[in-house]
C-alpha cells in the first residue's frame, strides 16, 4: 500500500464515529495540548503541529505537565484555603488527569463546575465524563464571546453570581489575538465576578530582555503557531499583569508556573520554555 493510501485509511480510522462539527482537517489547540499530555483524543494534523513545536521547544509536554499541575494547586488552594465553592473553567480543553471537578470536589462533594470550550469534542468527552455528577456540567461555547459564556443558561443555572467565583483561565488568552480584544474579554468577565472572586490565569510569556535567549524561542513558538493554527502570542509581563486588572495578586506574584507554591516532590527543569509560561492568581477586592 503507498504512503498516501495508508495515511488515508488512517485519516478514516481516525473520523470514524465522530461527532458532527469535528475537523480533522485542521489542528486544535485542545487536541494539541491532549497530545502533550499523552492523551489519546488527537488526530494525526494535531500530532504534526505538536511535534513541530517540540523540535522548537523540546521540553513543550514538561510544559504542559506544568500547566496541569499548576491547575491543581491553584484549585486546592481556592477550595481548601479560600473557600471557594463554584468554579468555571473557561477553554478547558479534553478532560485528562486531575480535572477541576475531581480536585474540588476531593474537598467538598457539593463543589459546581462548569467546564467551558469552543471545540464540540470536549463537549463529547466531557459529557460522558460527568454523566452522572449532578453538580458538573460542560458547555460549548467561545472565550471571545464573553457576553454569550456569562448568558449561557446552564452556566447560569449551575453558578451563583452573588457569591465568589473562581474563573480559570488556564492556556486561553494566548491563543487569542490581539484583534479580538484579550484585554476586553478579561474586563467583560472580570467585571462579571462579585466581590472576593479569583481570577486564576497562565499564559505564553515573552520575557524579552531579562532573557534574550528564551525571547528567541518564543517569537521562534509564536511564528510556527500563528502559521499553522492561526493563533498563539507570547505577551510580555505588561501585558500579562493588565489582564488582571485591578484585582489583588496572591503572592508569589505572576511567576513561572512552578514557581507558584510548588509542593514537596514538584521538579521542573529550568529550561528557556521554563520561563515563557507564566501564571498568577488574583483577587477581587
Amino acid at each position: 500500500m503507498s504512503e498516501r493510501n495508508e495515511d488515508g485509511g488512517r485519516a478514516k480510522n481516525e473520523q470514524a464515529g465522530l461527532p458532527p462539527g469535528i475537523d480533522t482537517s485542521r489542528p486544535s489547540v485542545s487536541r494539541v495540548y491532549d497530545y502533550f499530555l499523552a492523551g489519546k483524543d488527537n488526530f494525526a494534523v494535531d500530532r504534526e503541529v505538536a511535534e513541530m513545536a517540540l523540535r522548537i521547544a523540546p521540553d513543550a509536554r514538561d510544559a504542559a505537565r506544568a500547566n496541569r499541575a499548576f491547575l491543581r494547586r491553584v484549585v486546592r488552594h481556592l477550595a481548601a484555603d479560600e473557600g471557594i465553592r463554584q468554579f468555571v473553567d473557561l477553554g478547558s480543553g479534553l478532560p485528562t488527569q486531575g480535572n477541576v471537578h475531581q480536585i474540588a470536589q476531593r474537598i467538598d462533594p457539593s463543589a459546581r463546575v462548569v467546564y467551558v470550550d469552543n471545540d464540540p469534542i470536549v463537549l463529547t468527552h466531557g459529557r460522558a465524563l460527568l454523566a452522572t455528577n449532578g453538580t458538573t456540567t460542560v458547555i460549548q461555547a467561545d472565550a471571545c464571546d464573553p457576553e454569550a459564556v456569562l448568558a449561557d443558561p446552564t452556566l447560569r443555572e449551575f453558578i451563583d453570581f452573588s457569591q465568589p467565583i473562581g474563573l480559570l483561565m488556564f492556556s486561553i488568552l494566548h491563543h487569542i489575538n490581539d484583534a479580538d480584544d484579550p484585554g476586553g474579554i478579561a474586563r467583560t468577565l472580570r467585571d462579571a465576578l462579585p466581590s472576593g472572586s479569583f481570577l486564576a490565569m497562565s499564559n505564553f510569556c515573552n520575557p524579552g530582555e531579562e532573557n534574550p535567549e528564551a525571547s528567541k524561542q518564543a517569537l521562534a513558538a509564536e511564528k510556527l503557531f500563528n502559521e499553522h493554527m492561526g493563533t498563539g502570542r507570547w505577551r510580555t509581563r505588561e501585558e500579562l499583569t493588565g489582564f488582571y486588572g485591578d484585582f489583588e495578586m496572591l503572592e508569589p506574584g505572576l511567576v513561572p508556573l512552578a514557581e507558584w507554591r510548588p509542593e514537596p516532590g514538584d521538579e521542573w527543569e529550568t529550561s528557556l520554555t521554563y520561563y515563557t509560561f507564566v501564571g498568577g492568581v488574583a483577587r477581587k477586592p
